[in-house]
């Protein structure tokens, strides 16, 4: 019999969860802001940062005023960011990376230099893609790559300290080479666990980060400028997003501890992994799917609101009443992520030929935040959130879905990056209260209970 169906186990876990659930009025009885939220859906203040700011509402008068959404990367919209980049033609993710770790936007020389110092770092340790990425492959990728990560934390000659110049060092490295850690492991469960071929491409110095993943993950390498362009967008809207999301709060305050870069990104990558942070993707992914299989074609706006009724009604999909990929805890009448991203995933569905799949997800996007909108009795559509377009370009890209999240770490690692830097050189541990409920109890014996 498996011990763990026992049914003395189960009562053990049924004892756990009797005990262990916290009424959520307590959380207003003593006034705690639960999940570090107001009341109004606005984040409580813990902290201080220069790396990045989320803009989606005002105050005005105690009243929040919905506003378009605005991302900044340190005091730069990215907006302008992007559109300078597209201007020229240019892939601009390391750019990206530069101006978040070091605080300023570089010149031609500071950017090449970096890039070279990045390619210096991007080399694996002797024997590691045989030992520690081919030889134990998971179905997850995630967890592959935290354990990756940790085992990078044995060839490093300075793996503790925590000097500015060593940690510095360390996330450079770390960024430029956790690409070639989520390749390769993507390879070792295709192979080991898949059962397809073991290949393995090494990555070109000429490649840009985008490029290089491209290369790295298609057997045969090839891929469109089209193509390297998205990707390169995707790792710059997902490269930061303020100090208050939860891998990047996570990552302060583990930081705060004075732990080493290794565990510290670790921890980040297993905030991430969430359903309700990095896998969101995944969640719209599979509503659509859902969706998909549910109506008798993509144009059928009625259909489409049918089948939505009924999310937010928790009678389909996944019955938590939730449409995923539609609103956001900031952003209220639009998220400038998903803009980016909705103009390039449009002339990508040109390309490809997946313009139905396109208005599909934008007939979603409006229907969805017109009925969130009349739920919540709104004065406006709610927005959608990156993650409702994220999830086409990865389609479009054919890319496997257990490389959505691994993609999304990829960019924020650079973030995460910048935030650690900034609490290693803060250099005071995060250590909030909590309201303690049980009272005090008087100790009986082992032979009294």
């Amino acid at each position: 019999m498996d011990r763990w169906k026992d049914p003395r186990f189960l009562s053990l876990s049924q004892s756990l969860e009797e005990q262990g659930k916290i009424d959520r009025q307590l959380y207003d009885d003593f006034n705690v802001m639960h999940g570090l939220r107001k009341k109004d859906g606005t984040g409580v203040l813990v902290g201080i940062t220069r790396i990045g700011d989320v803009t989606g509402y005002r105050r005005e008068e105690g009243q929040i005023i919905p506003t378009q959404g605005d991302l900044t990367y340190r005091g730069y919209s990215i907006l302008d960011l992007v559109a300078d980049l597209q201007k020229t033609d240019r892939l601009g993710f390391e750019e990206i990376t530069y101006l978040l770790l070091l605080g300023k936007l570089p010149t031609k020389e500071d950017l090449d230099y970096f890039k070279s110092l990045l390619l210096e770092a991007q080399c694996l340790p002797d024997h590691f893609l045989e030992d520690v990425l081919l030889k134990i492959p998971s179905t997850n990728l995630m967890n592959k790559m935290m354990r990756a990560l940790l085992a990078l934390y044995s060839y490093d000659q300075d793996p503790e300290s925590d000097d500015i110049k060593n940690v510095l060092r360390q996330s450079m490295s770390i960024i430029a080479k956790l690409p070639l850690i989520m390749a390769y492991s993507y390879q070792a469960q295709r192979h080991y666990i898949d059962g397809d071929s073991l290949i393995i491409h090494k990555p070109r110095p000429d490649y840009s980060m985008a490029e290089n993943i491209l290369h790295m993950i298609r057997p045969d390498s090839q891929f469109s400028r089209e193509e390297a362009k998205i990707l390169d967008l995707l790792l710059i809207v997902h490269a930061e997003h303020g100090g208050g999301n939860n891998s990047s709060f996570a990552t302060h305050v583990v930081s705060s501890a004075g732990t080493d870069s290794y565990s510290t990104m670790a921890t980040a990558l297993a905030s991430l992994k969430g359903p309700r942070h990095g896998g969101a993707n995944l969640k719209v992914t599979a509503m659509l799917e859902d969706l998909r299989a549910n109506i008798r074609s993509l144009d059928q706006d009625q259909d489409i609101e049918n089948y939505l009724r009924k999310v937010l009604a928790k009678e389909a999909f996944d019955g938590k009443g939730l449409i995923y990929g539609i609103g956001h805890a900031v952003y209220t009448l639009s998220d400038p992520r998903a803009l980016l991203l909705k103009d390039q995933a449009r002339q990508l569905a040109q390309i490809k030929g997946c313009e139905d799949l396109f208005y599909f997800v934008e007939r979603v996007e409006k229907i969805g935040g017109r009925l969130v909108q009349e739920r919540n009795q709104l004065d406006h559509p709610v927005c959608c959130n990156v993650d409702l377009y994220s999830g086409l370009v990865y389609d479009m890209l054919g890319l496997a879905k257990n490389l959505y999240t691994p993609l999304f770490a990829l960019g924020r690692m650079s973030g995460w990056s910048a935030h650690r830097l900034e609490q290693v050189l803060d250099n005071k541990i995060i250590r909030p209260a909590y309201v303690y409920l049980s009272g005090h109890r008087t100790y009986l014996p082992l032979d009294q209970r």
